[in-house]
């Protein structure tokens, strides 16, 4: 028997995740790791979770992981946008309050390119008058 799976793709900065939910006890595993074990701070663990929280399916799906790239605050954000996408896919009526939540919506801010003469994108050396 075939098990009903979720797909859905997150990204955040330069990091990608792969979600899949699947029909469980609420288990959230990240690169064949435990949610506590991969994040360190409490901080990210909600931001992982909000989309469950807002939906009301916190304990109904277990959430299969495969993140690449960026930082760990950055894999959180792929990670929640991944999430909300799967949460659509299961069932459509989730659309408004995910989206009112802001958690459909791909955050655009990346980081700026470096500039030559610069130190970094807009960091200039420091002014010497001799």
């Amino acid at each position: 028997m075939a098990v009903v799976t979720y797909n859905a793709t997150g990204r955040r900065k330069s990091s990608v995740a792969r979600v899949r939910l699947v029909p469980g006890e609420g288990n959230i595993v990240i690169n064949d790791r435990e949610l506590n074990k991969y994040f360190g701070l409490k901080t990210l663990e909600l931001i992982v979770n909000q989309p469950l929280e807002v939906t009301e399916t916190k304990g109904k799906y277990d959430v299969l992981v495969n993140v690449n790239g960026g930082g760990i605050s950055g894999q959180a954000g792929a990670i929640r946008h991944g999430i909300a996408r799967a949460l659509l896919k299961v069932d459509a009526e989730f659309r408004p309050a995910l989206k009112k939540a802001g958690f459909l919506t791909r955050d655009p801010r990346e980081k700026e390119r470096r500039k030559y003469g610069l130190k970094k994108a807009r960091k200039a050396s420091q002014f010497s008058k001799r």
